[in-house]
């Protein structure tokens, strides 16, 4: 039920609206004068306010501006006996949902609160999804190594300093860039991604830095890089390690000189770009290989973030369990299972190779596979991702054998082999939702498909 707030010094004309929106089902509160409208209004939370223009105490044009300061997506309703076209321009310059004349029309009233009501709520629920779309995950754990990448990213954060984010693969590489920017002063502004190793060497300068129509066989249009769409934002440049030569060596200008150039353009064009890099490799053995040039090496780490692996961190391995476990099982819309202390000494025993991103796959296996309560054999009989999973009489899922590595003539087959399976388990997990599987593998969904060419993977096999 909607709860509105009149405030009118006509007892009369409250009287009136009163019966009205009460009638209408609506929770219905009203105070003869401003200054106690907006201790009201302060203190409750309402979804409507009908306010009179001239008062005595406090001019309702002022209650409009301080209440709107208090509870800025509060619909209000201006309502005066005096109304004019000034007026009534004036209050929507303030922010007012709508004007009305004394004495209002019945149909015309009701229509205007039911139509501001109906905007509150889309505001409100617009908010909310806007948070839930941009809400960063935190980052979790109290070892060492995590709380000293919390203290650097609050040092950091707030500065234009460029950074360079090192670590192994799944270990949150994305998600201190992501800190980086939420903490900065550019927030506000968009945080662009480019996978610098899941884009051809050939089509990177374009991604980059856009390209001009024509410039080469198939840019029909114009088309806007990365460092502008990132402009006043940051631009999170991952395994940059894999870029080409050519394309280092424009973003290395691109950092000296805060300029651009698009593909096939001579137009050099201004860009705010704050730069946050990161990386699996060893940057300075790829210098020494001649992979990567050392000057945009030194431009990239003014500060440099080394994120370490899961093993190092084997004391947060709980909280992110606990983390993920909550997380799993609300999106699958099921109650919370519970895991045995000895089943998460287990876990810890792991190698964890995949890092954060291994574990919450894991995570994920156990909460499907595994009765209300996890134990230490879920995680012993789960615990290999590649070993297909059996049922046995009583009911009760078991590991099935291991794959038979005997049948492999070469690396090659077995590389081919585990990779079809992977791709089949995950492309059945999502219903064979093309898109969602390259998301939840990580590589382009153009690249999925020729994937599911290769091997020749079909729906329902």
């Amino acid at each position: 039920m909607a709860k509105i707030l009149i405030i009118d010094d006509e007892r009369s004309i409250r009287n009136t609206l009163r019966e009205i929106l009460e009638y209408e089902d609506y929770e219905v509160e009203d105070v003869d004068n401003g200054v106690d409208g907006l201790q009201l209004i302060e203190k409750k939370d309402y979804d409507l306010v009908l306010c009179d223009i001239k008062m005595n105490r406090m001019d309702g044009m002022e209650v409009l501006t301080e209440g709107l300061a208090i509870k800025p997506d509060l619909p209000f309703i201006m309502i005066s006996g005096h109304g004019t076209v000034e007026t009534a321009v004036e209050a929507s310059k303030k922010g007012a949902f709508d004007f009305i004349s004394k004495p209002p029309d019945l149909n015309r009233l009701l229509i205007t609160v039911r139509n501001a009501l109906d905007r509150g709520s889309l505001v409100v629920e617009a908010k909310v999804l806007k948070r839930k779309v941009s809400k960063v995950r935190p980052i979790l754990g109290e070892s060492q190594a995590i709380i000293k990448i919390k203290e650097t990213i609050d040092r950091v954060a707030p500065t234009d300093a460029r950074v360079l984010v090192t670590g192994a693969n799944g270990s949150g590489k994305e998600l201190v860039a992501r800190w980086l920017h939420e903490k900065s002063n550019r927030s506000s502004a968009p945080i662009i991604e480019v996978n610098c190793a899941a884009i051809p060497s050939e089509l990177i300068e374009s991604e980059l830095f856009g390209h001009e129509k024509g410039s080469f066989t198939s840019a029909i249009k114009q088309r806007i890089g990365k460092f502008e769409s990132a402009n006043g934002g940051t631009l999170f440049l991952d395994e940059i390690g894999d870029m080409s030569q050519s394309a280092q060596a424009k973003v290395l200008r691109a950092l000296q000189e805060n300029k651009i150039t698009r593909v096939g353009g001579e137009k050099e064009i201004d860009v705010d770009v704050r730069v946050v890099a990161a990386t699996n490799k060893d940057l300075l053995k790829e210098i020494e290989a001649g992979n990567f040039r050392m000057d945009l090496y030194h431009r990239l780490s003014v500060i440099l973030i080394h994120v370490p692996p899961l093993i190092e961190r084997k004391d947060d391995i709980s909280l992110l369990t606990q983390s993920f476990l909550d997380e799993i099982c609300n999106e699958y819309g099921m109650p919370v299972k519970k895991i045995s202390d000895a089943a998460l000494e287990a876990l810890k025993s792991l190698p964890w190779t995949g890092n954060i991103r291994e574990l919450r796959n894991m995570v994920e296996r156990l909460i499907i596979l595994s009765d209300k309560v996890i134990t230490d054999n879920d995680v012993r009989a789960f615990a290999n991702p590649s070993a297909p999973v059996a049922v046995t009489a009583a009911g009760s899922a078991a590991p099935a054998p291991q794959t038979d590595f005997d049948q492999f003539n070469n690396f090659q087959e077995y590389k081919d082999f585990a990779e079809r399976e992977y791709i089949k388990f995950k492309l059945e997990k999502n219903n064979w939702n093309v898109s969602k599987t390259a998301d939840d593998i990580d590589i382009q969904r153009s690249h999925l498909y020729s994937k599911i060419e290769k091997f020749g993977l079909k729906r329902g096999e």
